[in-house]
């Protein structure tokens, strides 16, 4: 998949790229795989606003992605189609006694491709099997952190995770933040990497595109008053004016851990992405 750049006929088509949809297929999305898809613009059930910088944006309809990937045969790729949900494109197949499902559509994967799932799949772009099944160095994507889950890793356009190692009934995966983890070796991945391998270097050019995505202004907090946030006020351009930066409710803004340590995922990190 490639870029597309066009002649700077207006300012903001001056830094501005699309994507190619050239290879997608040019039909309808199955509607029975759609789902209504709502909006609630960061609002909670209360109506308070829990995520900043939500509102707007197109409408669309939710894409029912088969993650897990737990239905054994064969099937036939019908169509290569465009996901407004996700970075990634999709794939929609066919199996053999007439079921129909959408996939993340893999690099390489083309329509009238044959995919497989189960123990006895070939190591081919699309198919799907359990970490034990798939040899030492594969790269996957959609990979399970829990069995039966459905793949949680590795899904955004071009990711894609390496198996490194087996042992003891788990599989050491490096994923793409670099992290080096632990899941069960009964998980189930894709091989291959992620398509749409190109969207990180799209520039959207223009403010209205991000709201197109239903992406709503940043303010900076310097530039509010102090009642507003902790970096507001003073005489022109001030700093920050105490130690570190922080959020508009006085939490540090960098370096602050979050991350829960009874919880068992932390166990499986064998290094994590900072090194550390």
């Amino acid at each position: 998949m490639s870029i597309k750049v066009y002649k700077p006929t207006i300012n903001s088509r001056r830094n501005m790229s699309v994507t190619d949809y050239s290879e997608l297929s040019k039909v309808a999305p199955e509607r029975s795989l759609l789902a209504p898809l709502g909006k609630n613009a960061g609002r909670n059930s209360y109506g308070r606003i829990t995520v900043r910088h939500r509102g707007g944006g197109n409408r669309r309809k939710y894409r029912i992605i088969d993650f897990k990937r737990d239905k054994v045969g064969t099937a036939t790729v019908l169509t290569l189609e465009y996901d407004p949900n996700r970075s990634s494109h999709i794939a929609l197949v066919e199996y053999e006694d007439g079921e129909k499902r959408y996939i993340i559509a893999p690099v390489g994967l083309s329509v009238g491709d044959k995919i497989e799932s189960g123990s006895g799949a070939d190591i081919k772009v699309g198919n799907a099997l359990q970490l034990k099944d798939i040899p030492t160095g594969t790269v996957i994507h959609n990979v399970e952190l829990y069995p039966g889950r459905g793949g949680q890793l590795a899904r955004a356009a071009g990711n894609s995770a390496q198996l490194m190692a087996k042992e003891n009934g788990l599989a050491l995966l490096r994923l793409p933040s670099g992290e080096l983890r632990n899941v069960s070796a009964d998980c189930m991945a894709t091989i291959g990497q992620v398509g749409n391998t190109d969207h990180e270097n799209v520039k959207l050019g223009k403010a209205g595109r991000t709201r197109h995505l239903g992406i709503r202004p940043t303010v900076r907090g310097s530039v509010m008053n102090p009642n507003d946030h902790p970096h507001g006020g003073g005489e022109g351009k001030s700093p920050i004016g105490r130690p570190g930066p922080c959020t508009p409710w006085g939490k540090p803004a960098l370096g602050y851990k979050t991350r829960n340590k009874k919880k068992a995922s932390n166990k499986m990190i064998v290094k994590r992405r900072n090194g550390k």
